[in-house]
């Protein structure tokens, strides 16, 4: 198994989820910008559509989208219950989240990034994404993880996408249970490793 990824960007929620899962795989960095490989790949030849991340599952079988890796990943190693099973309510609720992390956390950061578009343009994006986070604090406040049932993969995803609030400049501080969520997360020791692997 490889993973296609670019340091410090969605990328790392599945390099996470790997090693929480314990499987064995590679990791090969992408130059987004380029679209080729550290290996001289082209990587639209991976993913033909251009971005991280990338897991090529078996000789010519690649899986992309976020959400969808992150529950494959779980499901390959369902004793590590980073994942509730299948069809059950549980399942559903982390679908829940993942989906409002997608679209609404990974997706409000995203316009943040772009260099033409202006400062006043950004503080819309800015403002939407503080009514998202300041709901995602609500359910921090009340427990460590987003599920009941403890640590899943949609922590993982919460963990990468909130911290590109540094690299933003955009103030955290006012959701500390936010805070204390990235605090806890930071110290898992897949979260180490990877951040380490990818240079950060």
């Amino acid at each position: 198994m490889k993973l296609y990824y670019s340091p410090g960007a969605c990328s790392q929620a599945p390099h996470i989820a790997l090693r929480e899962a314990g499987i064995d795989f590679t990791w090969e960095k992408v130059d987004l910008r380029a679209k080729t490989t550290e290996t001289g790949q082209d990587f639209r030849k991976v993913n033909p559509k251009g971005y991280v991340p990338a897991l090529e599952v078996s000789p010519g079988v690649v899986m992309t989208e976020l959400a969808v890796l992150l529950q494959y990943v779980a499901d390959l190693v369902p004793a590590r219950k980073l994942a509730p099973p299948p069809d059950s309510a549980e399942r559903y609720a982390l679908q829940t989240w993942l989906v409002f992390i997608a679209t609404e956390i990974h997706k409000g950061f995203s316009p943040m990034f772009k260099p033409a578009l202006s400062e006043e343009g950004k503080d819309v994006f800015r403002q939407i994404l503080a009514t998202r986070l300041d709901y995602v604090q609500s359910e921090l406040s009340q427990r460590e993880y987003l599920m009941p049932g403890g640590f899943s993969v949609a922590d993982i995803y919460l963990f990468v996408t909130t911290g590109w609030a540094s690299r933003l400049n955009y103030d955290l501080s006012r959701w500390p249970a936010i805070v204390a969520f990235r605090e806890r997360i930071a110290q898992r020791p897949a979260v180490q490793a990877a951040l380490k692997a990818e240079g950060l």
